[in-house]
C-alpha cells in the first residue's frame, strides 16, 4: 500500500522501514502536539525545524524584559521527545516541498512522505514598510526577545550618560507598535521595570520618568476581548502611567524617532507588537492563500489535491463560523492532534473523520503586576483573580518540570522583591561606544517560525 521512500539508513539498520513516513516541518505547538498525539501510531516520523527547542511564545516578552531568561521558557526537542522511539528529530531548515513527487527539500538534504504536517509558524509584517524592522524589532524568537532586552536596557545607560534633558527623554521613550496582548504584556512588564526594578540603580537620572507610548492603529485595544474588558484593560494601562493611544497609524520610523499620525516622537526604542504573516510555505505547496500569506486549507486542514499535504497554526486559515480562527497556541495544539487522529485513522482504513472544529477555552491577558483579565465565554475575570488565573494556566502549560518550577521560582522572587534577574546586557559589540542603539533586523525572510 506504501510506496516506500526512505532517506534514514544507517549502518546499524540495513532492513528497509515499511512503515507510512510522516514528515513535520515546525516544533511549534502544532508540530510538536501532532508528534506527541502519533507517538503510539505504527508509523515513522521525521520532525524537522531550523531551532533545537520548542519555545513557549506566550511568555517571550517576559524575556524581553529581563524577568526570565531563555532557557526558562524553551526545551530542546530531542529532549521533549527523547521517549519517542518513532520519532527522529532534524536540525535543517526547509527551502521548499514538492508536493506531486511527495518531497521536502531542506538544506541538507530532501526527504521524502507519505503524510506531511506543515506547521512553519508566522513572521512579522511591518505593512509594506520592511525597512521598519532595522529600528522596531518584533518578538517572535529568543533572539529577537534578546535584542529587545538589550535594547531597553541599553536605553537606560545611555540616558544615563547624557546631561542634554532632550536626549534624556528621547532615551527614556519607549514605544510599542500594535495594541494585542503581546503589545500590552510588553507594556506593563516595561513600566514596571522602569517604576519597580530599576527604581534605586541609577544616579542621575530616574527610571521613573520613562515614558511609554502603546499605540494601536484601530479604534479599540484587545479585539479579541470583550469591550468592557478591553476598556478595564485600557485603565490598568493608564494607571500604570502608560499612554494609550488609539486610532494612531504609524507614518514613519527611524533610528532616532516615530511618527505617529503626524506627530514626531523621538525616541530611540520602537518596538513592534502589531500584526503578523504567514511562513513562505504557500509558495512552497503552490496552493492559494489569504493576503496574509495563510493556506486556504479545507475543513479537514489538508489542501486542495493533496489530502495527504496538512496545514495548521499560524500557517493556516481555517474558517470556523464564518471567521478565521485566530493564531493562538490552542488552536495549533487542538489542530496538531486533530491531524495525528486523521493520519490514524487513514491507517485503519477509514476516512478522516469529522471536519476540524476548534473548541474555544478564552482568552486570557495580564497588565502589569497581579492585573489579568480572562474571557471564557461569557464569564469575565478580571484583577488579582484574573492574575492567578493567568499564571495557573501559563505554568501548566509550560513543557517539563524544570521550566514549571524555575518559572514559578522567579516569579515568585519578582512578585515580592520587584527583582528580576536576568538583567543582564550580552553582546560582542562594545554596549556604550556607539552613537546610538539601532535595532537588529532579527526576523529573517523566508524563515518558518
Amino acid at each position: 500500500m506504501w510506496k516506500q521512500r526512505s532517506t534514514h539508513n544507517t549502518e546499524e539498520n540495513k532492513q528497509v522501514d515499511q512503515r507510512p513516513h510522516v514528515v513535520i516541518i515546525g516544533a511549534g505547538f502544532g508540530g510538536l502536539w501532532a508528534a506527541k498525539a502519533l507517538k503510539d501510531a505504527a508509523v515513522k516520523i521525521t520532525i524537522i525545524d531550523q531551532h533545537n527547542h520548542h519555545l513557549f511564545q506566550p511568555l517571550l516578552y517576559q524575556v524581553a524584559t529581563a524577568a526570565l531568561s531563555p532557557t526558562d521558557i524553551a526545551t530542546p526537542i530531542r529532549h521533549i521527545l527523547r521517549h519517542q522511539k518513532n520519532t527522529t528529530v532534524i536540525l535543517a531548515e526547509v527551502t521548499n516541498i514538492d508536493p506531486i513527487q511527495q518531497l521536502v527539500f531542506t538544506n541538507r538534504q530532501v526527504y521524502a512522505y507519505d503524510y506531511l504536517i506543515v506547521a512553519t509558524g508566522a513572521q512579522l509584517r511591518y505593512g509594506g514598510h520592511d525597512e521598519w524592522e532595522e529600528h522596531a524589532p518584533g518578538l517572535k524568537s529568543i533572539t529577537d526577545a534578546a535584542t529587545i532586552r538589550r535594547k531597553v536596557l541599553l536605553a537606560f545607560e545611555k540616558a544615563e550618560m547624557e546631561t542634554d534633558p532632550e536626549k534624556i527623554r528621547a532615551w527614556l521613550t519607549f514605544v510599542l507598535v500594535g495594541a494585542g496582548p503581546t503589545g500590552i504584556e510588553m507594556a506593563g512588564a516595561i513600566a514596571e521595570l522602569a517604576q519597580r526594578t530599576l527604581t534605586h540603580d541609577f544616579r542621575h537620572t530616574d527610571p521613573r520618568s520613562a515614558r511609554i507610548l502603546l499605540v494601536e492603529a484601530m479604534p479599540r485595544i484587545l479585539l479579541s476581548f470583550p469591550p468592557p474588558q478591553a476598556k478595564k484593560a485600557h485603565q490598568a494601562l493608564q494607571k500604570l502611567g502608560i499612554e494609550v493611544r488609539i486610532n494612531a497609524p504609524i507614518d514613519h520610523l527611524d533610528a532616532n524617532s516615530v511618527t505617529i499620525d503626524g506627530e514626531r516622537i523621538p525616541t530611540h526604542t520602537v518596538i513592534w507588537t502589531a500584526g503578523v504573516t504567514a511562513s513562505p510555505a504557500g509558495a512552497w505547496l503552490q496552493t492559494e492563500t489569504d493576503r496574509f500569506g495563510r493556506v486556504l486549507v479545507e475543513n479537514t486542514l489538508t489542501i486542495p489535491e493533496h489530502s495527504n499535504v496538512f496545514v495548521i497554526g499560524d500557517t493556516a486559515r481555517v474558517m470556523q463560523d464564518g471567521k478565521p480562527l485566530p493564531g493562538l497556541a490552542p488552536v495549533a495544539m487542538q489542530e496538531g492532534e486533530y491531524v495525528a487522529n486523521a493520519i490514524m485513522l487513514r491507517l485503519g482504513g477509514l476516512d478522516t473523520g469529522d471536519p476540524f472544529h476548534y473548541i474555544h477555552h478564552g482568552n486570557m491577558v495580564t497588565v502589569g503586576r497581579a492585573y489579568g483579565l480572562v474571557n471564557f465565554g461569557g464569564l469575565q475575570i478580571n484583577g488579582l483573580p484574573g492574575w492567578w488565573l493567568w499564571l495557573v494556566t501559563h505554568i501548566y502549560t509550560l513543557i517539563g518540570f524544570r521550566n514549571r518550577t524555575l518559572v514559578l521560582f522567579q516569579w515568585a522572587w519578582s512578585y515580592f522583591t520587584y527583582q528580576r534577574g536576568s538583567r543582564l546586557i550580552t553582546d560582542e559589540e562594545p554596549a556604550l561606544s556607539e552613537p546610538d542603539v539601532r535595532g537588529h533586523a532579527t526576523q529573517r525572510r523566508n524563515k518558518y517560525r
